[in-house]
């Protein structure tokens, strides 16, 4: 795919790195644009690139300050749609809020529901995102909406590691499905750690159901914020005799305590994608591994651009 008027590739300032690896793949660049903060903290955006007629993708990261890049990807919208922009797909490498998709308690507010009509209202066309939290959030929304799965990803790493003696587990029943897709590509056995959250960010893990002694685990999850739970999965798989372990998660959040966490427990390696930039402070990444998902973006970008079917993405080869 070339880079001319008719398809354009834009990126907030969350996650520019994966913005330029996707546009890369597709032989182009990133369009041209300002996008800056008045002293007040109010943003502003221009594009300096003609987009009347032009499929627009807009790369941008919900993590960190999300209320932050939340409202960069809205004014990038408004501005593309006053532009005269043909279509606009938010490429959104991590959907923030995704955790509150229910009202689970009296006098809550749905935020996934309130995210998708904000970026509806801006004017975005279609969404692509990568493994949600929650699946039903697709529904949230009244234009198509993508959901990539970084599953292929991680096969394809995990192949390569030919580990024997596998067990996948998954940290909650939530998971399973989605731990149950790694068992079956893998040709693994699946376990599940039973657990019940006390608070948000706070979960006391029970008891591990399944096989793993004397097998090799790998932990499965979309995403890892405080390590809490997975700190405590590792203890438990480590202490009903597991031997080696290791963790697969889409998005790294690593908030708060994480790193601390993950580093004093035994775990051999943590794999995350690059839907979320890493940084590490005095090195304390030392067990995280990064593995880009920017080749499964572009490809999924160039079928949309050229209407062609983005099922293909989910096959695992």
């Amino acid at each position: 795919m070339t880079h001319d008027n008719k398809f354009l590739i834009f990126s907030g300032t969350s996650n520019e790195k994966l913005a330029r690896e996707i546009a890369g793949h597709l032989n182009g660049r990133l369009g041209q644009s300002v996008l800056d903060v008045f002293s007040d903290g109010e943003i502003r955006f221009q594009s300096h690139e003609n987009v009347r007629g032009a499929d627009v993708f807009i790369v941008q990261s919900l993590c960190a300050d999300s209320n932050f890049n939340i409202m960069q990807l809205l004014l990038m919208a408004d501005a593309f749609k006053r532009a005269s922009a043909r279509r606009i797909t938010a490429v959104i490498t991590y959907y923030a809020y995704a955790r509150q998709d229910r009202k689970d308690r009296p006098r809550v507010a749905i935020s996934a529901r309130l995210l998708a009509d904000l970026l509806e209202t801006a004017g975005f066309s279609r969404v692509l995102t990568i493994d949600l939290h929650a699946a039903q959030i697709q529904g949230f929304f009244n234009i198509p909406v993508d959901n990539l799965m970084a599953l292929p990803v991680f096969i394809s790493h995990f192949k390569k590691m030919n580990i024997r003696d596998l067990v996948i587990v998954s940290p909650d029943a939530g998971g399973v499905e989605r731990a149950r897709g790694f068992a079956r590509k893998l040709n693994a056995d699946l376990a599940i750690a039973d657990k019940k959250r006390t608070a948000p960010n706070v979960a006391e893990l029970m008891h591990i159901i399944g096989d793993v002694r004397g097998k090799n685990a790998i932990i499965v999850d979309d995403i890892v914020d405080t390590a809490g739970t997975l700190a405590a999965t590792i203890n438990a798989l480590k202490k009903h005799g597991a031997r080696k372990i290791f963790a697969a998660c889409t998005h790294g959040i690593f908030s708060g305590q994480a790193l601390e966490r993950i580093n004093a427990a035994p775990l051999d390696r943590i794999f995350v994608t690059d839907t979320i930039p890493q940084r590490c402070p005095d090195g304390n990444c030392r067990k995280i591994e990064v593995l880009s998902v920017s080749r499964l973006f572009a490809r999924a970008i160039a079928s949309i651009h050229r209407e062609t079917s983005v099922s293909k993405l989910f096959l695992i080869k």
